[in-house]
């Protein structure tokens, strides 16, 4: 027993030198030199930074460059993890929670584009049955009727029920409707125009170019919608509709969203944005949508 004494008396003191030494080893580099065995471990000459003051430390630390941190990335990269492992649902409302929360954030553009298809590709799917309703056509009915009673357009009606142009109707016909309720906002400063179903995000395209003065702030509504073909309006009934050119009119101002067409022509004054976004948003609104334009305060 005295002997197992003594080893753990030796090992003590020789922890305890152990850490003693180091500690004035700390003290020798950090604070005050201590001549001696540590000058010969550790020169003082020049070759280790020393901190004598409080404010020197200080400096360092103001000097040194700290990495920035993003909580709106942190949360993109989860959203994408979720939605590479199939949770879908989970996934968007990450995402959504970005465009909400975080939308200075550098990510929130991109997170915005993921939600928009998300959003488009439910609502366009022929499985997405929220707000769609199945129409019998009866005798003396007409498409430009049902649209129009259905708050919809022919676009549309062609679109659900895979049309490639109208077909005549015939009484006891089924006709799958989707009313277009959604709103516009205009942001001409961020060069967005965007969708809303009420307060809820849908989808945002890109202004590629704005021609004339900045529209000023207020609530309109689309006055009416146009496809032309060659400088002339083509009807929804001619088999050339669906290659047409699309446009949307403005109530007051009296503003049009065309599409962008990279040419040497003079463009008219209005808003363009690239031909496959202003074919989508012509596919989604109808006569009548409420539209908002938002100017920031100066």
């Amino acid at each position: 027993m005295r002997v197992w004494l003594i080893i753990k008396i030796i090992a003590g003191l020789a922890v305890t030198g152990v850490v003693t030494f180091t500690a004035m080893l700390a003290y020798h580099i950090v604070v005050k030199p201590l001549g001696g065995v540590f000058d010969r471990i550790i020169p003082e000459a020049g070759t280790v930074l020393r901190v004598t003051k409080e404010e020197d430390f200080a400096k360092i630390l103001d000097a040194a460059e700290m990495p920035d941190f993003d909580p709106g990335d942190r949360a993109y990269q989860k959203a994408h993890d979720l939605i590479a492992m199939g949770k879908i649902k989970e996934g968007r409302e990450k995402m959504m929670a970005i465009v909400n929360v975080f939308p200075s954030s550098p990510v929130a553009p991109t997170a915005r584009r993921i939600v928009g298809q998300m959003n488009l590709d439910e609502i366009l799917s022929s499985n997405f049955e929220e707000g769609k309703t199945a129409y019998e056509v009866k005798r003396g009915d007409s498409y430009f009727a049902i649209a129009g009673r259905g708050n919809t357009s022919l676009d549309m009606i062609m679109h659900l029920n895979g049309m490639m142009e109208l077909q005549n109707l015939q009484p006891g016909d089924e006709l799958q409707l989707m009313p277009l309720d959604f709103r516009i906002l205009i942001e001409p400063q961020r060069k967005s125009v965007s969708l809303w179903d009420g307060p809820k995000f849908i989808c945002e395209y890109p202004i590629l170019r704005l021609n004339g003065t900045s529209p000023s702030a207020g609530k309109t509504v689309i006055a009416s919608r146009r496809a032309t073909l060659d400088g002339r309006t083509v009807a929804p009934t001619d088999k050339n509709y669906r290659t047409s050119l699309k446009s949307i009119q403005l109530k007051s101002p009296s503003l049009h969203i065309f599409p962008y067409n990279d040419t040497d022509e003079a463009p008219p004054l209005g808003i363009f944005l690239s031909e496959a976004d202003i074919e989508e948003l012509f596919l989604l609104t109808r006569t009548g949508n409420e539209v908002e334009i938002r100017n920031p305060k100066k």
